[in-house]
């Protein structure tokens, strides 16, 4: 089936040939005609298969049904998403996909000035994509009109519950008329996402096309057994002995991440960075120069899971296992994307045979263990705390204390981040950098304590605004 056969308009058609698409993927398949119809969608599919395409197309020709007119243009379609890089990536899709109708599009995000934000709003858009933070803190400023939306789509809202967005989703409902058409969609599907569907959206049609966190089959997966001590050696022999081109690794921690870089590098490999604590400059220009291929190997954290869009992938490298099973499928979802085949490999220590037997058992399947000749694990090791401080001394692998750790490691529940890796403060007054950025001012009184950005509310207490 081609896309000429959705009902997608012939200015869409242009661009998606354009694009080198021909035929619909399955849950563009499923959601674009019902999403032209308008009604709620409730979507969830393995990520790399076109879901952001999925929503962007539908939407862009609902919004031209009725095409701005002469006075200021007023935001008809919000796209509220977790992090910085999948901002981006939206907004990319829907420049790319409405380059032929007359639609303006705009992504906020934080880490940036947001004055050149302010500018672009004051001149009307039709089609707003924003992380929550700077959202509100836009909304906080009365620079951006909400009143007006037609369309809201929540894209990876597991993601943003995991962030412990529930709180600011519930500020930006607050601002949106009752009326419009609501779109929620997850590279997962849990309980707790039917749970915030069942407040927010009105008799959604529900499009699944593949078991629930399960990766795709067009990517080859393995485990490789390896003391922690000898990990970063067993990473620089797979990439120079394979010549490894292009390399996504994914770590825990930010120190973990800027460590292995220079490691790599003294072994004659390029690398660089990408997390949370990078500007927003040196993330988009690492991401940039290995897209281009001169550096070799990007090593991340989870902030980089969801937002990386890299055609072609090859490799994916676990340096460490994530301690959130579903981040697994997140991570090696970066490569085997728009029908190409790609590798995940895990390095595995003793300390991770836990977090390895909760991916197995998320995924109902056993990922098969290949030891690497001259890299042999010695069986006499017993497990140890992994090196976030976090867990238990004896037995398995540690476990975070509590669920704002488990579900943020690279933070602590003392320090609760943002979506933008930036520390939240207790309630109270709150001043404005010059980059809109909040924050606390001292006060005499003793402030209440802050809720972990990490912790969850119950999303049953979300209800349609």
């Amino acid at each position: 089936m081609s896309f000429t056969t959705l009902g997608l308009s012939a200015e869409l058609l242009r661009a998606v040939a354009e694009k080198g698409y021909s035929e619909p993927t399955p849950i563009q398949l499923q959601a674009i005609p019902v999403i032209l119809e308008g009604r709620d969608v409730l979507g969830a599919a393995q990520t790399g298969t076109g879901k952001t395409a999925g929503f962007t197309l539908p939407l862009l020709q609902r919004l031209n049904a009725r095409p701005p007119g002469e006075g200021r243009r007023v935001i008809r379609a919000l796209i509220l998403v977790p992090t910085r890089e999948l901002a981006a990536q939206v907004e990319e899709s829907v420049t790319t996909y409405g380059k032929y109708v007359p639609l303006k599009s705009l992504v906020v995000f934080g880490g940036v000035n947001i004055n050149p934000q302010i500018s672009a709003l004051r001149s009307g858009v039709d089609i707003l994509v924003a992380t929550p933070g700077r959202l509100l803190d836009h909304a906080g400023q009365k620079t951006v009109d909400l009143s007006k939306v037609e369309i809201l789509v929540l894209d990876e809202a597991d993601r943003m519950l995991d962030m412990g967005f529930i709180r600011d989703i519930r500020k930006v409902l607050a601002l949106l008329p009752k009326k419009r058409q609501n779109l929620l969609f997850s590279a997962t599907f849990s309980d707790e996402i039917k749970t915030l569907a069942d407040g927010l959206l009105n008799a959604p049609t529900l499009v699944e096309v593949a078991r629930r966190n399960t990766a795709t089959e067009l990517v080859s997966q393995v485990v490789h057994p390896v003391d922690r001590e000898r990990k970063r050696a067993l990473l620089s022999f797979l990439i120079s002995s394979h010549d490894w081109q292009q390399v996504l690794v994914f770590m825990r921690t930010k120190h973990g991440a800027n460590r292995l870089c220079e490691q790599l590098e003294q072994d004659g490999i390029s690398a660089a960075a990408i997390h949370g604590n990078k500007s927003q400059g040196a993330r988009t220009r690492a991401l940039a120069e290995f897209k281009q291929g001169t550096v070799r190997v990007l090593v991340a954290t989870d902030i980089a899971a969801r937002g990386l869009d890299i055609d072609q992938l090859p490799h994916v490298v676990n340096y460490e296992l994530p301690n959130i099973p579903e981040d697994y499928v997140h991570r090696i979802g970066r490569t085997g994307r728009a029908g190409n085949e790609g590798e995940a490999l895990s390095l595995v220590c003793v300390d991770e045979h836990a977090y390895l037997k909760d991916i197995e058992r998320l995924m109902k399947r056993e990922i098969p263990k290949v030891v690497i000749p001259g890299y042999e694990p010695n069986p006499s090791l017993k497990a140890q705390p992994i090196p976030n401080g976090r867990g238990s001394q004896r037995g398995s692998a540690p476990r975070p204390a509590n669920n704002a750790a488990r579900r943020n490691p690279n933070n602590s529940a003392a320090r609760p981040q943002s979506q933008d890796n930036k520390p939240r403060r207790a309630p109270g007054a709150v001043a404005n950098d010059g980059n809109g950025n909040r924050s606390a001012k001292s006060s005499p009184q003793r402030p209440a304590p802050a809720r972990p950005r990490g912790e969850r509310e119950q999303p049953a207490l979300l209800k349609r605004r």
